[in-house]
């Protein structure tokens, strides 16, 4: 029994074991070097692919090669004296989004998948409830409200470089948030 209650501490104070690494406390733009009020200190079971908090002093000063979101955790590549943004793949496209065609309260940093509306076409072919081209999926960069009520919203999006045509050509394109990578839907 003894041996149980020893071995029962030992695995929880592991399962447990949380660190204390650095947080985004609020938007950093693509170029910017990060100053201390742009983080803060969260207690996280991480296992690696995060920066400690002890290694606070190597990462101030250290530009931001993409765009850094408030309340993410800070990975050292996101990180760098040299700045590439979109990065060697990707491109960055921006899409007017109607009222309703996208969840009100989209931010950056969000992964989403872009379809053409049900009456709208992509790249040429028309979408009607046959065959349709895939959704093409990426990353949030920006939410620019509409320039009057009822208007569009504009999205910018971080796609590959080889759908970002066929996203570009989308009419009254409609999104759907996905589940962050590496995990599953609910």
């Amino acid at each position: 029994m003894i041996v149980s209650a020893i071995g029962f501490t030992v695995a929880a104070q592991t399962v447990g074991a949380r660190e204390q690494v650095l947080v985004l406390a609020r938007d950093v733009p693509i170029g910017q070097a990060l100053r201390p009020g742009d983080l803060r200190v969260a207690e996280v079971a991480a296992n690696g692919g995060v920066v400690p908090v002890v290694d606070r002093g190597a990462v101030l000063q250290r530009r931001a090669r993409v765009p850094l979101v408030a309340g993410s955790l800070l990975a050292l590549g996101q990180l760098g004296t040299n700045i590439s943004f979109p990065p060697k793949g990707f491109s960055q496209v921006a899409l007017a989004v109607e009222p309703g065609d996208a969840p009100p309260d989209l931010g950056r940093g969000e992964r989403v998948a872009f379809l053409a509306g049900p009456t709208g076409t992509s790249a040429g072919t028309a979408v009607s409830g046959g065959e349709s081209d895939p959704a093409v999926t990426g990353t949030v960069t920006g939410v620019r409200a509409p320039e009057a009520a009822g208007g569009p919203r504009v999205i910018s999006v971080l796609v590959e470089t080889a759908a970002a045509r066929r996203t570009a050509r989308l009419e009254h394109p409609r999104l759907a948030v996905l589940p962050a990578e590496g995990r599953e839907a609910p």
